[in-house]
């Protein structure tokens, strides 16, 4: 077996404020999660490292991930946060150009008005990170596929990466309208794909691989092998299943891909969309 890298999973201290996302229905991961909580589970299932994607919008959230990376090897790469609308966002990707281990940004843009993507302010961040080969996670619910389809046709140097396959809603087996906009976005040669944060959009009680199955068809017709990268949503996931068990059901679906995809799928499509040698 190949190297892999998980390329989607978060560290927190745990706040009740500043993470109220995380309500009584999560309370399972109601509690700090760092490193060594991680590291075990990465090398139970021969991971070699890891991608830290932050998980709160703040520039602190940002220098509380570089420091764990700065401490543990095993963290190859950070997705932070800073202010895309900020008039002076070049100056702050200037700064953090200078952390080797920073790769891209994220916006929590899942809970913005459906066509956040399309403001001014917004698409000037964006229009910035290319200047200091940044990547951009895009996380949203399917239903702003559109808006995030306009964003990647108009900035085709940039690339970017759809986090959780764009969050259907698997729980219901609603499929055809996140599959229309998933065929459209595949369609441009800037934009990958994380197989990752699925269990928690199904039925956290009783899904079933089969469950997962037509979404992941949908997403390996569309995106190939070159183009999708597995994350583990970790400790999200915990809600819903485990760390073994997550790995273990894309393990059994990718078990019919050549070896040579598989390991494009596990390693070589996150390093080499976030540079994590460089």
């Amino acid at each position: 077996m190949g190297s892999r890298i998980d390329s989607h999973q978060h560290f927190w201290k745990f706040d009740p404020v500043r993470d109220s996302w995380i309500d009584e229905s999560m309370a399972v991961i109601q509690k700090d999660f760092l490193p060594e909580d991680l590291l075990p589970l990465l090398k139970e299932n021969q991971f070699e490292g890891c991608v830290a994607v932050q998980a709160s919008q703040s520039e602190e959230e940002t220098n509380f991930l570089l420091d764990l990376a700065s401490k543990n090897d095993f963290i190859k790469g950070i997705v932070g946060w800073a202010d895309l609308q900020n008039e002076n966002i070049e100056e702050r990707l200037r700064h953090f150009s200078s952390y080797k281990k920073l790769k891209g940004f994220r916006h929590v843009v899942q809970g913005e008005v459906d066509d956040f993507m399309f403001g001014a302010a917004f698409r000037n961040g964006i229009k910035a990170l290319k200047k200091f080969d940044f990547t951009y996670d895009i996380l949203i619910f399917h239903r702003q596929l559109p808006a995030a389809i306009s964003l990647v046709k108009d900035f085709p140097e940039q690339n970017f990466v759809i986090d959780h396959i764009a969050k259907p809603d698997i729980k219901s087996g609603e499929i055809d309208l996140w599959k229309k906009g998933i065929e459209e976005i595949a369609k441009y040669n800037n934009v990958w794909c994380k197989v990752s944060g699925m269990v928690t959009e199904a039925n956290w009680k009783n899904w079933k691989p089969e469950d997962l199955k037509p979404y992941l068809d949908v997403i390996f017709e569309n995106f190939s092998a070159d183009k999708i990268m597995y994350g583990s949503d970790w400790p999200v996931l915990n809600i819903a299943s485990d760390y073994n068990e997550v790995v273990k059901t894309l393990e059994n679906y990718i078990s019919k891909y050549s070896v040579e995809d598989q390991n494009k799928i596990w390693y070589e499509n996150a390093n080499e969309f976030y540079k994590l040698n460089r």
